[in-house]
């Protein structure tokens, strides 16, 4: 080797740099997968309390709103105690609490609870 030898500098860079970009890269996925999950469940309290409100056939009872909101929360699959139904004067009020596990939680990140909420007049 002589001075100014710039073989395995490369190397060395991307050493540097790869876990930051890792880091960064698995960050905007996880806050992608939350809004996505938030959406989901804002969705369905929305289309839930809709359906309670206006079509007491499809959702005359409790458990066929927490069904239904189900089938409204678009790429999630909760289950139907997820949701909780209540007729406050505001109408129909359907609300979620789901619990997100990050996809990093293998490595000891905390979950956090999300909640929506939504109340549709009659």
């Amino acid at each position: 080797m002589r001075f100014g030898d710039a073989r395995g500098a490369t190397m060395v860079e991307f050493a540097f740099t790869a876990p930051v970009f890792l880091a960064m890269l698995i960050g905007v996925l996880e806050f992608g997968l939350l809004l996505w999950t938030q959406l989901g469940l804002q969705h369905a309290t929305e289309m839930a309390a809709r359906c309670a409100s206006v079509n007491s056939n499809a959702c005359g009872n409790t458990a066929n709103i927490q069904n239904y909101a189900v089938t409204q929360a678009y790429g999630l699959n909760p289950p139907p105690s997820t949701f909780s139904v209540s007729t406050p004067a505001c109408g129909s009020q359907v609300t979620a609490n789901y619990t997100f596990a990050f996809v990093t939680t293998f490595f000891g990140a905390p979950t956090l609870a999300l909640t929506a909420q939504t109340c549709f007049p009659k």
